[in-house]
């Protein structure tokens, strides 16, 4: 499982996890080992995803989620005050935000990684994100836990990425560099978007969501948006016992060329004609 990949992590989470209904806040020696593997996904010295640039599949640390998870167990309660506001809650906020951009109003959660050069604009960053550098994470944009983000990448106003905790080997949303995902769109399920792809506002995509060659026809995958790809929310007409009805797909309308940078006015002009923005 882990160790096929040489998780940094140690492994004597493996074997608190085996244990792990017996554990709780009183167990300081359980939570030295779990907070140090949760410092590490903090630091980005490890993380829970990320893809196999040789098989093009994304691998899960198991054990980083586990370390996560069991981090619920053996930390209690605490207060915390920022300013005028107060928490209370197992989990601290995010210390170490070296490089990083935070605008009043953004919260980021201990354990979630956040590389130099990350803006936050008011958002949430949950347990076990991985936010890459230059990537903007815009107003009220939510990265859910454990959710991968890569570089150069554009959250816009709204977006929902979801998360995912359990089972340990669940795969979270991944969201490849170059990405620009439009407003209120919502990429769930360990849904994948790759490198270089345009999300229209507003799309929902989800691994039971199918993505179709607007120019074929034909369905490319379920819920992994292929690498410089423009991408709109669509329905595809089903017939049941009851009626025809409409089921949301995703369509693919424009591939782009490899390393194209993003226009966002020529972007725009291509969503437009098809009744969505970015």
């Amino acid at each position: 499982m882990t160790d096929a990949f040489n998780s940094p992590i140690s492994a004597d989470i493996d074997e608190l996890w085996e244990r792990r209904a017996d554990l709780g806040p009183d167990d300081a020696a359980a939570r030295a080992v779990i907070v140090a593997a949760v410092d590490s996904i903090d630091a980005g010295e490890s993380r829970v995803a990320f893809v196999d640039r040789a098989t093009d599949e994304v691998v899960v640390d198991e054990r980083a989620k586990r370390a996560i998870l069991l981090s619920f167990k053996v930390l209690g309660m605490a207060r915390a005050q920022v300013g005028d506001f107060h928490y209370n809650d197992r989990i601290p906020l995010k210390s170490r935000l070296d490089g990083v951009r935070v605008v009043p109003g953004a919260i980021a959660r201990w354990g979630s990684y956040l590389a130099p050069g990350v803006v936050l604009m008011p958002s949430f960053v949950n347990i076990g994100a991985y936010v890459g550098s230059g990537t903007m994470v815009d107003t009220w944009a939510t990265v859910g836990s454990c959710a991968q983000i890569g570089t150069n990448v554009h959250l816009s106003g709204g977006v929902g990425i979801g998360g995912v905790l359990e089972p340990p080997n669940a795969k979270p949303v991944i969201i490849e560099d170059e990405c620009l995902i439009g407003s209120r769109s919502m990429i769930t399920d360990g849904a994948r978007v790759s490198t270089g792809s345009v999300i229209g506002a507003g799309t929902i995509l989800n691994p039971s969501i199918p993505v179709i060659d607007a120019q074929t026809g034909d369905e490319i995958s379920r819920g992994h948006v292929p690498a410089w790809s423009v991408a709109v929310g669509g329905t595809r007409v089903k017939d049941f016992a009851g009626g025809t009805f409409g089921l949301p797909c995703v369509l693919v309308i424009k591939r782009l060329t490899e390393g194209e940078r993003h226009d966002k006015a020529s972007l725009n002009d291509i969503l437009r004609d098809h009744g969505v923005s970015a």
